[in-house]
């Protein structure tokens, strides 16, 4: 019996088969944990990237688009002045005020130069009325072109142009307007 006290006693080895210890195996764990929060990660940056991308398009394709504006004469004319001549000398003189609107469907302002109205009868140019620059609607009638710039949510800037061609009929004996018809 005295021969089993002084035998050595050695520690089992794993049923498992694997030597490591229960810490190397938590360090392994939470390496492939790390792991996977990393893909998870990239996985969100990607799909953020691509929801940028398409938010970006959408908006370039609708919001940023440039559109040219419109200008309209108003249908209120008033005659100042209306002098017609006789059949052996056949000229005419009005005065009117009426009021070019701008309407202006961008997502920005339509600031425009230094423009221009002329009047023609039968293509033959009877006046002019200098338009000053600015950014809202003006007063003047006929043909006005109005070339400005459309600023977009104060960053891009294209410049566009406008043109109108208005025709009117005018009663001489009542002087009123019978009819405005504008491209």
């Amino acid at each position: 019996m005295a021969e089993k006290t002084n035998q050595q006693v050695y520690p089992l080895a794993p049923s498992n088969g694997n030597p490591r210890s229960d810490e190397e195996s938590n360090t392994l764990q939470s390496k492939e944990l790390k792991r996977k929060k990393r893909i998870k990660l990239a996985i969100y940056i990607a799909a953020f990237a691509v929801f940028q991308t398409i938010v970006i398009l959408v908006f370039a394709l609708t919001v940023m688009r440039v559109r040219t504006p419109k200008v309209r004469l108003g249908t209120d004319v008033t005659f100042s002045r209306l002098n017609t001549g006789n059949e052996t000398s056949p000229s005419f003189d009005i005065t009117f005020i009426a009021q070019v609107r701008v309407k202006n469907t961008n997502f920005g302002p339509y600031k425009y130069d230094n423009t221009a109205a002329i009047f023609t009868y039968q293509d033959v140019t009877v006046g002019t009325v200098t338009i000053p620059k600015g950014k809202a609607g003006l007063r003047s009638t006929k043909k006005a072109k109005f070339t400005g710039k459309v600023e977009l949510l104060f960053v891009m800037k294209k410049k566009k142009a406008t043109e109108m061609n208005c025709t009117m009929i005018i009663y001489l004996t009542s002087k009123k307007l019978k009819d405005l018809i504008c491209e």
